[in-house]
């Protein structure tokens, strides 16, 4: 009789499926784990505590990338749970990885991440920044509207954001600041 593993199994839960895709994410064939991306794409929410806990505890960067890209290819339901994340592990390779998941999610993730650029931790801010960036042109308008923010944190962020953005997120910056000289 063949071995079943759990991903063909009928009886097995989501969880263990999961943990089996996880695991694959460290084959050694790039084919195997562009699979395991799927795969957990594919599971969606059940998935995103147990890819961010790989995000974490994942041996080496190419395993944090797969974790990474699976995140994002699962999109806006993994937004809210990588930001919370990223604000409790202070580790670089992690907040590193999940903004490039959350960069890569795009414009759903503008607002919270913009919003969570209100934080006291300057480095989560930084990787947020380096998210919306990575986003582009979908974020520069809702930046540029958090130029007038009540939060000056938030505010200073919007600025520096659009600023590293270059070509990008200057124009829009450089006009919101002319027409305030115009109204004033």
């Amino acid at each position: 009789m063949a071995q079943q593993n759990s991903r063909n199994d009928p009886y097995a839960t989501d969880e263990q499926k999961i943990n089996e895709i996880i695991t694959s994410l460290g084959n050694p064939s790039i084919d195997i784990r562009h699979e395991a991306v799927q795969a957990l794409g594919e599971l969606g929410e059940p998935a995103i505590p147990v890819l961010i806990k790989a995000l974490a505890d994942s041996p080496d960067n190419d395993h944090r990338w797969y974790a990474a890209v699976a995140l994002s290819r699962i999109g806006g339901p993994a937004i809210e749970p990588m930001i919370a994340a990223m604000r409790l592990n202070r580790e670089k390779d992690f907040r590193r990885y999940g903004a490039a998941a959350l960069g890569e999610i795009g414009s759903p993730a503008v607002e919270p991440l913009i919003t969570a650029m209100g934080s006291d931790d300057a480095d989560l801010r930084g990787y947020l920044s380096r998210a919306l960036c990575r986003i582009g042109k979908p974020a520069v308008e809702p930046l540029t509207r958090r130029l007038d923010d009540a939060d000056e944190i938030i505010k200073s962020c919007a600025a520096l954001t659009l600023w590293q953005m270059g070509d990008t997120g200057l124009p829009a910056m450089v006009k919101h600041v002319q027409d305030d000289e115009d109204k004033a």
